[in-house]
């Protein structure tokens, strides 16, 4: 970034394209290499699965089940790539991939109408290296999705706010904050911007008059035509019809899993001060840069920049929207990422110049580089055992294990010769170059190697071949990657439903043949009336126990009692 810099305007473009280059190739690079792993994944490309078999988009389920937890909408992207790719490794992440790829040229575009491409190029490559950027874009989940939707709004909001009037763009970012709010229920933020805006009024900064009534108003319908992308045809199917499911799955989804999980979280629950090491870890490399730029934003903010202005003051909001809700995780806070990189944009070329900002990124770098040489050497020679542990731990085979060390290695060794290259002088442009060697790596050794345990393949597999290409297949307790990854058609006995149920379903349906049928297990949730000595154990994935039960294990007319305590899991995302 130090090169950025001092190169000349005509030359930007090319540097922004090489950028560009260098991201989609890395975080392309290894789609189609793994499965998707739990807690996020499976579920969505289960629900994705089950929209392209059974040609109902309206509705993901989840096995026999809705899916009430998030709107499908993320869900009908994976399924759009499945029927492009025909591959659901490849599609599964495909979405996350692009909607990456949009973040960082929206991000870019703004900063370039904002101030001018020097500062685009900065704004585009500090998120680039970003831990949570990348982390994002590399799975199969709804955040990355959602970043891209947020952005797009802030794009339109913010053009119209202040470099308008520019009523199109304001009714296109308002459209894309009605898609991302039935995308996962936080997408209407980027509307909290005319806050700082109303407060940039009151203060002397005033932006251009961009108040007229109807400018608004097409603003409104085009945040509701982009909710109604999804809740047109759903309001559409309860009013044409009674299905008490269908409603159930409506009050569940508008009440219980979005405004009763904000107000009353039920997982995730965090202290307040939670999104404070986020920022601290997940947001590294840029986070230590905050000491600069703290004080340089306030006086941006004192000058009357209309631009920090909003900007900042939009982050301080969503910081204190997701810190207000007990319930937290560390993808709440992203949304803010794209528009705090943009303010910091204007400030980078002046601070990659001094020398102990660049002495601060080269001294990150080199300990990254060391650590991860530090961790493979010794796993691969012995020397430390935290390697053969976490193979034991999670079931790892030793040659995936050397895989992925190997693949640590050579990022660390990587590091190292990016280290020696920029002898402390030219930190960000050799982190820009590190990221793409940590997710070219990631991609193509450390996320294969390991893909076999994180997923289930392997014990899916073991399944199979325990229980014979014959036999049939049910499942009580399972999750969804269980289900994702099973070689054959499967009965299950509901998701949500109490085992003590499930169990009532899977031995009348064992009784009916229970030579050719065998039940998948969690361990914890064995019935007692199953013949202990004949449960066979299977295998440990994700850091459970699962069982076989032959179906002529399961004692006739015995009736499972409730189970005192069931460990259903939360909804990660």
């Amino acid at each position: 970034m130090t090169v950025i810099a001092r190169t000349p305007p005509q030359d930007l473009r090319w540097r922004w394209l090489l950028l560009v280059v260098l991201a989609a190739s890395s975080l392309g690079a290894g789609l189609g290499l793994r499965e998707p792993s739990p807690p996020d994944e499976p579920r969505f490309v289960l629900a994705a699965r089950h929209m392209v078999e059974s040609g109902d988009w309206l509705v993901p389920q989840r096995g026999r089940e809705f899916y009430a937890e998030k709107p499908p909408v993320f869900m009908w992207l994976q399924a759009a790539a499945y029927t492009l790719t025909g591959n659901w490794r490849v599609a599964f992440l495909l979405p996350s991939w692009l909607a990456a790829l949009a973040t960082l040229g929206l991000t870019w575009d703004l900063a370039r109408r904002l101030w001018n491409r020097r500062v685009a190029l900065h704004a585009a490559a500090a998120l680039w290296v970003c831990l949570q950027f990348g982390l994002q874009a590399r799975r199969g989940q709804i955040d990355m999705v959602l970043v891209a939707m947020t952005t797009l709004a802030l794009w339109g909001l913010l053009r119209h706010l202040l470099r308008g009037p520019a009523p199109r763009a304001l009714w296109l970012g308002a459209f894309a904050a009605g898609v991302g709010t039935v995308t996962k229920g936080v997408g209407f933020l980027p509307l909290l911007v005319v806050l700082p805006w109303l407060f940039a009024r009151r203060t002397g900064a005033p932006p251009a008059d961009v108040r007229p009534f109807a400018t608004w108003a097409g603003a409104g319908l085009a945040f509701l035509a982009g909710t109604a992308l999804w809740l047109g045809p759903l309001l559409a199917a309860l009013a044409a019809g009674d299905d008490p499911a269908l409603r159930a799955y409506a009050q569940e989804l508008v009440f219980k899993q979005t405004a009763a999980r904000y107000a009353h979280a039920w997982h995730h629950v965090q202290p307040a001060w939670y999104y404070l090491q986020v920022i601290a870890t997940l947001w590294l490399p840029g986070a230590l840069l905050l000491p600069w730029l703290l004080p340089a934003w306030w006086r941006r903010l004192r000058r009357g920049d209309r631009r920090q202005i909003l900007l900042l003051g939009w982050s301080a909001l969503v910081l204190v929207f997701f810190s207000a809700s007990p319930g937290k995780r560390e993808v709440y806070l992203f949304p803010a990422l794209p528009a705090l990189c943009l303010a910091a944009a204007p400030l980078l070329p002046a601070l990659l110049r001094r020398r102990g900002v660049q002495r601060l990124l080269g001294a990150y770098l080199l300990v990254a580089a060391l650590v991860a040489t530090h961790l493979a050497a010794g796993g691969l020679s012995g020397l430390h055992s935290w390697a053969q542990g976490l193979a034991a731990q999670r079931g790892i085979a030793s040659d995936a294990l050397r895989r992925f060390l190997l693949g640590l290695l050579a990022l660390g060794l990587a590091g190292l010769a990016l280290a020696a290259w920029s002898r402390l002088r030219r930190g960000g442009t050799a982190l820009a170059v590190f990221t793409a060697v940590l997710w070219t790596t990631y991609g193509l050794a450390l996320a294969p190697a390991l893909d076999a345990t994180a997923s289930t393949r392997g014990l899916m597999a073991r399944v199979g071949t325990r229980i014979g290409p014959a036999a049939e297949l049910g499942m009580v307790a399972w999750r969804e990657q269980n289900l994702l990854q099973a070689d054959r058609p499967v009965t299950e006995f509901g998701f949500k439903q109490p085992w003590h149920l499930q169990w009532q379903e899977a031995a009348a349906w064992g009784a009916a043949a229970p030579r050719d049928r065998w039940l998948f297990v969690l361990d914890e949730a064995l019935s007692p009336c199953v013949a202990r000595a004949e449960a066979l154990p299977i295998g440990t994935s994700n850091r459970r126990n699962w069982l076989l039960v032959p179906a002529t294990a399961i004692r006739s007319g015995c009736v499972t009692p409730p189970f005192v305590e069931e460990s259903e899991p939360a909804d990660g995302d």
